[in-house]
């Protein structure tokens, strides 16, 4: 038995030699490179700390998360009114009358009933313009301009005419301006509708010279309304239509940025169906500015000493008529934002001119909200103040600042009687 177990031990230990041998050789075989260190040496590697910016990102998606989880579904639609006020401002040297350019939104403020209100909307000046002449053309305007003119051979009509075939020949730019001319005796009427054709405009000159006024009414305060909120008058007449009578859009519905009213008159009105009051309210609410010409004042200028203080049986206006109608004309301007020019030289219609579209062109276009609640009918005044230099003083002496002074809220409508 002793015999048997030696052989076995020797195999054993046999077998263990040789399996080391083994290892040895194959572990031999490979390069002799150590292996690169991995981590930092340290046993158990801790793991890196997030960042204040992580941790803030996490919250703020578990904070989505969450909201979205708990949100409720509400399908119910929410109309939002709002009042927006817009106010066209030029800015004005007062000794020298330049126009100044080159202002931003941070250099105005709007003030309604003393309270400043923020500005919500701002545009800049050097603008497209679009504009509605809208020119006096009766048998006074041709007497008044015939006289006015010394009884020269000149027809008196030309001194209505004149302004606007100047203006659209020399200020109308296509393709970017638009115009539109109305003319009114005794009710107003579309020449042309708002174009930027060169030759439509000239067929809007040729008409007028080539025809004569036919009625001796002035019914002043009627076009002035029918070119700032339209209505049913006669169709344009350029436009060749069938009917007799269309449904006209005023400038109130006009979008452009620069939008204005160029008025060529004598300031006198016959019998309009609405009176002066109402269409003062008219052109407060439009917001549109005015630009005046007084023809009539060329007339009176050289005849007043002729007239007599109040209306002839004949119809012949007064000097009280004529001065009413400069009043007027003084007015309409101012409450717009526009400017009024009573002219006394024929000589001076270019500057006139000249200086219409230089305003028109330097309107700093501004608006705010006025609120969802408001008082209807009532009226607000506004007062619109810059500050040149930037220094957070208002200029008051040096500057002034050319807007609308009122704005209106609408009426309610009153309920219509059942029948």
């Amino acid at each position: 038995m002793k015999n048997m177990r030696r052989p076995f031990f020797a195999l054993i230990v046999l077998s263990l030699l040789i399996t080391n041998f083994g290892a040895n050789v194959f572990a031999q075989s490979r390069p002799q490179r150590p292996d690169a260190p991995k981590g930092n040496g340290k046993a158990n590697q801790r793991p890196t700390p997030k960042t204040e910016e992580e941790l803030k990102k996490e919250a703020e998606q578990r904070r989505i998360a969450e909201e979205e989880k708990n949100a409720i579904v509400d399908t119910e639609i929410l109309k939002v009114d709002t009042n927006i006020v817009n106010v066209d401002a030029v800015v004005l040297n007062k000794k020298t009358g330049q126009i100044i350019t080159g202002l931003k939104k941070e250099n105005f403020a709007i003030f309604e009933n003393g309270v400043k209100q923020e500005i919500a909307n701002f545009a800049t000046p050097e603008a497209p313009i679009t504009v509605s002449l809208v020119v006096e053309y009766s048998k006074w305007s041709e007497m008044f301009g015939n006289a006015a003119g010394g009884g020269m051979f000149n027809a008196g009509k030309l001194e209505v005419v004149r302004p606007v075939a100047y203006f659209l020949s020399n200020f109308i730019k296509a393709p970017d301006d638009f115009a539109s001319v109305i003319a009114f005796d005794m009710r107003p009427t579309p020449i042309t509708d708002f174009t930027n054709d060169p030759n439509r405009l000239r067929q809007t000159v040729d008409l007028l010279l080539r025809n004569n006024p036919a009625f001796r009414e002035n019914n002043l305060f009627d076009a002035l309304k029918f070119a700032l909120v339209g209505g049913k008058g006669d169709s344009v007449v350029l436009e060749n239509s069938k009917e007799r009578t269309a449904q006209y859009g005023g400038m109130v519905d006009v979008q452009a940025k620069r939008r204005a009213i160029i008025l060529v008159a004598s300031g006198i009105d016959t019998f309009s169906k609405v009176n002066y009051d109402e269409v003062r309210k008219i052109i407060q609410n439009s917001g549109v500015p005015i630009y005046i010409i007084s023809t009539g004042n060329l007339f009176y200028k050289r005849y007043e000493h002729l007239l007599d203080a109040t209306d002839t049986i004949s119809g012949m206006p007064g000097r009280l008529t004529f001065l009413q109608a400069q009043n007027a004309m003084n007015t309409f301007a101012k409450e717009s934002g526009g400017m009024h020019y009573p002219m006394t030289f024929e000589g001076e219609l270019p500057n006139y001119l000249q200086s219409i579209n230089s305003l028109l062109r330097n309107q700093y276009s501004l608006a705010y909200d006025a609120g969802e609640k408001r008082e209807a009918g009532k009226k607000f005044k506004l007062e619109v103040k810059v500050d040149v230099n930037g220094d957070g003083q208002y200029e008051g002496k040096d500057f002034v600042v050319q807007h609308r002074p009122f704005y209106n809220t609408a009426k309610d409508e009153a309920p219509k009687s059942k029948k």
